[in-house]
């Protein structure tokens, strides 16, 4: 099973340098200031720790653990990934191995991503949301000089008091609908158990990876 590079891309470009261009602080919508601060936050801890990152990369998952993956719903994110029919057809024990091994998957990919990081401007659009549901889609475009803008929206709901990620959709593409639809091949070829243990494997590959590149 590989990984999508809409994933890969999506990681680099979560990284990058945010400028909000909002004349006023006070309408940011909640959902979208922590998208800002939580950007902010990485690129100062990457700034901050550069050399050590370089001399240790794999201090890279403790930057991601701490930082950007608080802010994903990673749960409702694997109940929509799996659909419901494969989600209420795993056993429990299933249902938390997958959440922990697509929570893992995220996690190296953006700590391989991370650890490429470069400068762009994010530009901030007006925030969607519906009348009396808790999802709100948070839009930003990427700038990069030269190059035509890329819309990233995040899709965020706010279902215990914090808003949090449930999916990315980057330049018409969601991460979700992506995953959702290549794990379902495998739900359907091999069985769920295959997929958790393709997740696992293709995990411990990512973590080789990261160490291996620096």
């Amino acid at each position: 099973m590989k990984i999508s590079s809409f994933t890969l891309t999506h990681a680099v470009l979560l990284c990058c340098l945010l400028v909000v261009t909002r004349d006023s602080i006070a309408d940011i919508h909640p959902a979208e200031q922590v998208v800002k601060t939580t950007t902010d936050q990485v690129i100062e801890r990457l700034i901050a720790d550069k050399a050590e990152l370089e001399a240790n990369p794999n201090g890279i998952y403790d930057l991601v653990n701490k930082l950007i993956i608080p802010h994903f719903d990673f749960v409702s994110m694997s109940k929509w990934v799996l659909g419901k029919t494969n989600w209420k057809a795993a056993s429990m024990d299933q249902q938390e191995r997958f959440v922990s091994e697509f929570r893992t998957l995220l996690v190296r990919t953006y700590a391989k991503a991370l650890l490429e990081y470069s400068n762009n401007e994010i530009i901030f659009l007006p925030v969607d949301t519906r009348p009396n549901s808790k999802l709100v889609r948070v839009n930003t475009e990427v700038q990069s000089e030269g190059a035509k803008p890329i819309p990233i929206n995040y899709t965020m709901h706010n279902g215990s008091g914090n808003w949090k990620v449930i999916d990315i959709n980057v330049d018409g593409i969601s991460l979700v609908a992506t995953y959702r639809g290549s794990f379902a091949a495998e739900i359907k070829e091999h069985g769920m158990e295959a997929l958790i243990n393709q997740l696992a494997n293709r995990n411990a590959g990512l973590a080789e990876d990261t160490t291996a590149s620096n």
